[in-house]
């Protein structure tokens, strides 16, 4: 069924007998190269804006452990099978810098991409970023997945935290299944941003932080609201 709503054809396939379903894709198509968002076009001042709440990795990896709250369960699923095409169109229509999926890598380590490749710090508001009700307290718990463990240790040397303790840090590096869009648009812009986000139906829509200077690619991240 999202498939057939992304406009996909599904050709061909195989089976593999196994103790777990599996369903994987490879996708092929074309792209008009004028329209082509990367993550490589912020510029100092943007603000950043996210199109879906951060959590699902800590909610999945309860879900190994039978420790997965239902309701918690129920968010991450529908999360995970919306499409970001509301985010696409949104962004599309407002126009922004850049963009890059918020996946594996989790927050931090998206941002530190865009960061990295843009060629300015960031700055980020913990207090702004939603969250997948239960995703923390999960966190606080010990049900860590192991990519997101490897996420902290690999953006450490490059994220000031301030007084963050483990738990949030772990959030901002949470990895995520088929997470959100973050976008980085002119400050001027990005009212009008999140208002076309919702209007497109996007599952949240909020500015949590903004590029700074010219620099490599640092973060800094801010308890309080």
């Amino acid at each position: 069924t999202v498939a057939r709503d992304a406009g996909c054809l599904i050709a061909g396939g195989h089976s593999i007998d196994d103790a777990e379903p599996k369903y994987g894709l490879a996708v092929v198509g074309t792209v008009d190269p004028a329209t082509v968002l990367t993550n490589a076009g912020a510029r100092p001042g943007d603000a950043l804006v996210l199109t879906k709440p951060i959590g699902i990795g800590a909610i999945t990896t309860a879900v190994k452990r039978d420790l997965a709250p239902p309701d918690a369960l129920a968010t991450a699923i529908a999360l995970m099978t919306t499409l970001n095409a509301g985010a696409r169109a949104a962004a599309t229509e407002i126009g922004v810098h850049a963009a890059t999926d918020i996946t594996g890598f989790g927050l931090l380590g998206h941002l530190r991409e865009m960061a990295v490749a843009s060629g300015t710090d960031a700055e980020l508001d913990l207090a702004a970023v939603p969250t997948i009700d239960g995703a923390r307290a999960l966190l606080a718990a010990g049900v860590v997945a192991g990519g997101t463990q490897r996420n902290l240790a690999f953006v450490r040397p490059d994220v000031d935290f301030g007084t963050l303790d483990e738990t949030d840090r772990l959030l901002l590096a949470d990895a995520q299944t088929s997470g959100g869009l973050l976008l980085a648009v002119s400050p001027d812009r990005a009212d009008a941003l999140v208002a076309a986000c919702r209007s497109h139906g996007t599952p949240a829509a909020a500015v949590i932080g903004r590029m700074t200077f010219a620099g490599p690619g640092r973060v800094r991240v801010r308890a309080g609201a």
